[in-house]
């Protein structure tokens, strides 16, 4: 044994033994001791942690094998009941996709089953290690998406209560945009600069370096965002009901449906009925409100974990410095455990972490809880009983001959009409006798189906009847003929 490769004592390893050749090599957690550099053995976290801090951790793993079905239960619900069971918006199905991308990131550990370590001290990343990829990038793409979506209901909401507007596809399609559009540039940029790597768990997650600049500020700037519009919302509608608390104006009880009078505006509506209208907007959107608010909530907690879990790892002098301790017990031959007193200066303990992963592999029991309404198990139950191939419900015989002419007042026939006339008009007495069997004056008309059923509509005069048009009279009405009084003074 060399005198280089005996200062790096055990559990420590020399550096220049292992070349920089794959693996991620700044994820090395070492350092130098006069011209030699010595490294702790890798995975990092179980040295920090403990040995059975990669078993808990994977425990999100079946969390999130057991809320997935959940989420696709609510995709597939969407996709194959009618709107009426389930209540669907674009809204509520694309977060649900991202938490979907979340899930999977969580359960592709599980069956791939990768080793953490390039080598003794380098931990793999997306380059060495293909699950490794996959997971980092769905789990980050599956927390923009998040992210996104719950601004843009925030957004959504927003609009509808303080400012009135409805959303129209022009909303729809700018949502579409930005909630697609700026995650997969955010993941594009963030995996070319930063990229990932196993820091914790068999998931990876995103590297130290850059990672705060291209990930976690842009997120946390659209979650805070969000959170204040969210109050602002909030504040206003606490805003409108106690004004509508103190509200005595009578047009308020003489108008109990909420909606302005013919005589005001919508913008000049009373207290207690801009109350109304905010609670009916609440009513239809508590559910989404909520899930915001949980969303990030989470986000947020999330975000500093890391950020501080990155800030304490990193290989600064600061942090060298204070790891002194720590290093200094494992050279001089303590054990993990007797160490680990020492090692509690370094990031978040390990309730911290555990905590942090568990809650976000339970993002997706929030969505199913808050979405999945007791209509859509009384729609597959429905539909189960009408069986999949009759999905389209009872609709009347007229409503499915579409081409045929309904600007008249009957569906007169079946065959298609060139030449639609736009008046109703009565046949001509020559054209009855020509083609009926009977006259106008017979006592006892009979009618012939085929005429009636035709092209035009027989009208048969009661023989009793003495009604009939007459011409508008040219002689002025004199009110001394009736009881009315006279104009003249």
């Amino acid at each position: 044994m060399t005198s280089a490769e005996a200062l790096c004592r055990s559990p420590f390893y020399l550096e220049s033994l292992f070349p920089a050749t794959g693996g991620f090599i700044e994820g090395r957690f070492c350092e130098t001791i006069g011209n030699i550099s010595c490294c702790l053995p890798c995975p990092l976290a179980d040295w920090r942690y403990g040995d059975d801090t990669a078993q808990k951790a994977a425990v999100a793993g079946w969390i999130s094998v057991a809320i997935l079905p959940f989420c696709i239960f609510l995709l597939i619900s969407y996709a194959v009941l009618a709107p009426k069971w389930t209540n669907r918006h674009y809204l509520s199905i694309c977060f649900t996709l991202g938490i979907c991308c979340m899930e999977i990131a969580f359960i592709i550990p599980l069956g791939a089953r990768p080793d953490q370590c390039h080598n003794a001290i380098t931990p793999n990343d997306m380059y060495s290690d293909l699950s490794c990829a996959f997971s980092g990038a769905l789990l980050l793409f599956g927390g923009w998406l998040v992210v996104m979506w719950s601004f843009i209901r925030t957004i959504a909401f927003h609009v509808q209560v303080c400012w009135e507007v409805v959303l129209g596809p022009k909303f729809m399609w700018g949502a579409f945009l930005c909630g697609f559009g700026i995650p997969a540039i955010g993941i594009t940029v963030m995996l070319i600069i930063t990229g990932v790597s196993f820091r914790f768990g068999q998931i990876c997650h995103i590297n130290i370096k850059h990672g705060e600049q291209d990930y976690w500020y842009p997120v946390m700037a659209f979650a805070a965002a969000a959170l204040v519009m969210q109050l602002a919302t909030m504040a206003y509608c606490i805003h409108i009901y106690l004004r509508s608390l103190f509200d005595k104006s009578a047009s308020t009880t003489e108008n109990s449906s909420g909606l302005p009078s013919y005589t005001s505006s919508i913008r000049t509506q009373t207290a207690r009925q801009a109350y109304r209208r905010v609670k009916r907007v609440l009513q239809l959107q508590w559910r989404g409100v909520a899930l915001v608010v949980i969303i990030i909530a989470n986000v947020i907690f999330f975000a500093v974990v890391f950020i501080d879990l990155d800030r304490e790892i990193a290989p600064t002098p600061a942090n060298l410095k204070r790891a002194e301790p720590w290093l200094a017990c494992l050279l001089m031959g303590g054990t993990k455990k007797e160490c680990m007193q020492y090692a509690s200066a370094l990031g978040p303990n390990e309730a911290t972490i555990l905590a942090m992963i568990y809650l976000l592999s339970l993002v997706g029991i929030w969505n199913f809880i808050l979405f999945a309404r007791p209509s859509m198990f009384a729609g597959w139950l429905d539909l189960w009983r009408r069986g999949f191939n009759s999905r389209h419900e009872y609709v009347s015989a007229d409503a499915n001959n579409r081409h045929v002419d309904n600007k008249g007042f009957e569906m007169l026939t079946t065959a298609t009409v060139k030449t639609p006339d736009p008046y109703m008009r009565s046949p001509s007495p020559s054209h009855m006798m020509g083609h009926g069997r009977t006259s106008l004056t017979s006592p006892s008309p009979t009618i012939d189906r085929n005429v009636h059923f035709g092209q035009e509509a027989r009208y048969m005069r009661p023989s009793m009847s003495f009604s009939g048009p007459r011409p508008p009279s040219a002689q002025e009405w004199n009110p001394s003929s009736s009881f009315a009084q006279s104009q003249a003074r």
